[in-house]
């Protein structure tokens, strides 16, 4: 049973969640990185003394939620700026632990970016690899507020900042005296404490996604049934699920710095399963993850759409790894084309691919299985709380409505962004009395129930009056055997209004015989006349965020920076 008793309104937090799961499978383990093997009572204790530590640094809840509007924050909040590990895992649980408000640092942001992440996010403490210290040492005098600085050492060998202490210190010293560190001390936690994600900034600049614990571990961290909406009803059913389960090993490849890596982790963490990250080199390092596969026998293994999963298949291509555990690649945050796919179904005959559908702003939110045979792309199962809204905001679409729609989620949907109240009323409207999250994704909700996503309409061209999703195209060219990788956006045209663009990296030795006619022809194949590229330009790499997300900014400035002619397709 657990220690915790469920609150009358059955709302949760997330550390009660973790202990709940900790209290039945003590010596399950939780987390393995490397030669590295926690259980889950040991990565409880050590979250619990880096929570004292934290409340000892006086962080932790000023404001409570009740007394503040959707978008502000009345919390200390937390920055990690870390590769995947136990420290990630721990860090985040500290804070919640603590009532301080953790939050996502892409370690790819160079200096201008950083200061702009964190002068946001009005961060007072930062967990960082002791990688990392030079990026900070030049920012750090202009952020007063961030006074406490945790560094994780790494084989870097960086020294200790002014000021910081080292993490496992920070672990060690962070006992009864220090403030929060036994599970009686959960009274004080509130499931309106935050956990805040922060947007990759590939469309735009970075922002603050705020939700309430309760409300992200219902949307996207195991609190439901995903089909039925079914929560959860007590923390003894929580202890109770996790007893059941087998234990299954989840190898979460993308990097924590990304929401579905995040979930995937925190579900784990709440379901009784254990973890698995790939040594934290910060790059994407196939050979070292097949060799992880090899030796930690995972049945699930996450990636992030092509730009994880095609450096995968170049080596798992080879035949000689033993990939026999694997019983399921999710994939979630980018799209996986059906030529990958059927690929990767090739090499795992008992496999089957997973694909999961949601945004920061609404966490899971459809779900599609492809198994040998039956591969397909675009089309999804929705959850109980996903719908597609008119274009004009005013209905529901029922299944079979003509048109495209806004893809939508009700129930458990975020407070809003951080600071910008303005955003959270246009991307969080209440229409007929219920709290939506929009997105930007456009849909269309099928005859048969289930939701074909279009795309972000942020990133969608608009050519001669007719919308073109840039998915749809990038699908089409990266089926081409000769294409590594392809990223599709619309540049101003004279004639069109936009016109298509792709941007295509091509594989070694095959430039001389591949070129912009070969490319458009094969997409012809796949989509109508107006959709296709009225130019190709080829690169040798594709700027993509950690986690493989397109950097839609940097490809507008490569299209509108080129000065090839015009292709012929009209």
């Amino acid at each position: 049973m657990s220690d915790h008793p469920t609150p009358p309104n059955a709302a949760f937090t997330i550390p009660e969640v973790a202990d709940a799961v900790a209290a039945v499978v003590p010596d399950r383990e939780l987390v393995a990185v490397g030669d590295r093997h926690l259980s889950y009572s040991e990565v409880a204790e050590r979250s619990r003394r880096l929570g004292a530590y934290l409340r000892s640094r006086g962080l932790g809840c000023h404001t409570e939620r009740g007394e503040l509007p959707p978008q502000e924050v009345g919390q200390d909040m937390l920055g990690i700026y870390a590769y995947n590990g136990n420290e990630y895992v721990e860090a985040m649980l500290g804070a919640f632990r603590a009532r301080v408000a953790p939050f996502n640092v892409n370690y790819r942001y160079i200096e201008n970016e950083l200061l702009y992440l964190l002068e946001d996010a009005g961060a007072t403490a930062l967990v960082y690899n002791a990688a990392f210290a030079p990026a900070l040492v030049t920012i750090l005098p202009r952020l007063p507020k961030l006074t406490v600085l945790i560094q994780i050492a790494d084989e870097s060998g960086n020294a200790l900042l002014d000021g910081a202490v080292d993490y496992e210190e920070a672990v060690a010293t962070g006992g009864p005296e220090s403030g929060l560190s036994s599970p009686e001390d959960h009274r004080a936690l509130s499931p309106d404490d935050l956990y805040v994600l922060y947007t990759g900034g590939t469309t735009g600049m970075p922002k603050g996604v705020l939700w309430r614990q309760h409300d992200i571990y219902m949307s996207a961290c195991g609190g439901k049934d995903f089909y039925t909406g079914t929560p959860v009803g007590s923390y003894e059913a929580i202890a109770e699920r996790a007893r059941s389960n087998p234990g299954l090993k989840v190898f979460v490849v993308p990097p924590l710095i990304h929401g579905a890596a995040q979930w995937a982790a925190l579900t784990a963490l709440a379901t009784g399963q254990s973890l698995v990250f790939p040594p934290p080199t910060g790059h994407l390092d196939p050979e070292s993850i097949v060799r992880t596969i090899e030796h930690e026998r995972p049945a699930v293994v996450m990636v992030v759409g092509d730009a994880t999963a095609r450096p995968l298949l170049s080596v798992l291509e080879r035949g000689d790894a033993d990939t026999s555990s694997i019983a399921i690649v999710a994939n979630g945050g980018a799209q996986l084309t059906p030529t990958i796919k059927q690929r990767l179904l090739d090499l795992l005959p008992n496999a089957i691919v997973m694909d999961g559908a949601g945004s920061s702003e609404t966490g899971a939110q459809m779900m599609h299985v492809s198994t040998a045979g039956s591969v397909t792309s675009g089309v999804f199962n929705p959850s109980s709380y996903t719908c597609v809204l008119s274009e004009n905001l005013d209905a529901v679409c029922e299944p079979g409505h003509d048109g495209i729609g806004w893809l939508a989620q009700r129930g458990f949907v975020p407070l809003g962004y951080k600071g910008d109240e303005k955003k959270t009323a246009a991307t969080f409207p209440v229409i007929d009395g219920v709290r939506y999250a929009l997105p930007g994704d456009r849909a269309r909700h099928l005859e048969d129930g289930s939701l074909q996503l279009l795309g972000r309409d942020s990133v969608t061209i608009n050519s001669g009056g007719e919308k073109i999703f840039v998915e749809e195209v990038e699908s089409a060219i990266a089926s081409h055997p000769a294409v590594v990788d392809v990223i599709v956006v619309g540049r101003p045209s004279e004639r069109w209004g936009e016109e298509v663009v792709a941007i295509v990296v091509l594989a070694d030795g095959t430039e001389h015989r591949v070129d912009e006619a070969t490319i458009i022809a094969h997409a012809a194949d796949s989509v109508a006349r107006y959709k296709l590229p009225k130019s190709v330009l080829f690169r040798p790499h594709i700027v993509r965020s950690p986690v493989g997300k397109a950097d839609y900014r940097w490809a507008r400035e490569q299209a509108a920076a080129a000065t090839q002619p015009a292709a012929s397709p009209a």
